[in-house]
């Protein structure tokens, strides 16, 4: 049993899947810093200031707080703000997700184009060959 798991567990794809997770926890640190310190500023900035991390609804009637971690300590909001924010999120690695799927498939589909087309000889194989078919008329 222990034979199998090795097997398995050290097997190409089970590492490239462990590979590609941890490169895409890393890929969210950077996506993630990404939107809330390069472009939610832009958009708060196009939208007269407007900051989005602290938009929230309040949900109890004892909220009263200006901002989204006091009102989140005094009863429940609707962190609208944050939602937002996890869209834009979703949105541009979706977008890049798609960016590099297209050129992965762009890519291969060169490889098969050349794969698929006929090599041209070298120019003295060429002229042997040449000779050959006037040699037969």
């Amino acid at each position: 049993m222990l034979k199998e798991f090795k097997e398995f567990a050290f097997k190409g794809n089970v590492l490239d899947l462990a590979i590609g997770v941890i490169i895409a926890g890393a890929f969210g640190v950077i996506v993630k810093s990404l939107v809330g310190d390069v472009i939610m500023p832009i958009i708060g900035a196009i939208f007269g200031g407007l900051d989005f991390s602290n938009m929230f609804a309040p949900l109890a009637s004892a909220v009263t707080a200006n901002t989204l971690e006091a009102a989140r300590e005094q009863g429940a909001v609707l962190a609208y703000g944050s939602f937002i924010t996890a869209v834009v999120n979703f949105l541009i690695i979706a977008f890049i997700l798609f960016m590099v799927v297209r050129a992965a498939n762009s890519m291969k589909k060169q490889e098969e184009e050349k794969e698929e087309a006929p090599a041209e000889p070298p120019a003295d194989i060429a002229l042997l060959t040449e000779i050959r078919d006037l040699l037969k008329r």
